[in-house]
């Protein structure tokens, strides 16, 4: 049960999982700040809105850059 969860975790949020570890690398701001995303998504009671407002924001930011 264990390796199927972690498995699943994996396949999920692979892309996340690569940014904390560049980040961490990198600068333990960037880390804290995306735990601290991720943290409001999760336990704010309109995490959902949170969520799909910034998948937005973030997707007309980068058709913006790579227009320009």
């Amino acid at each position: 049960m264990g390796m199927e969860h972690g498995l699943f975790c994996v396949g999920c949020c692979w892309f996340l999982m690569g940014l904390l570890f560049v980040g961490g690398v990198m600068n333990l701001l960037w880390v804290a700040a995306i735990a601290a995303f991720v943290l409001v998504e999760k336990v704010v009671p309109r995490g959902k809105v949170v969520a799909i407002a910034s998948g937005v924001a973030f997707s007309v930011a980068g058709l913006w850059m790579g227009a320009h």
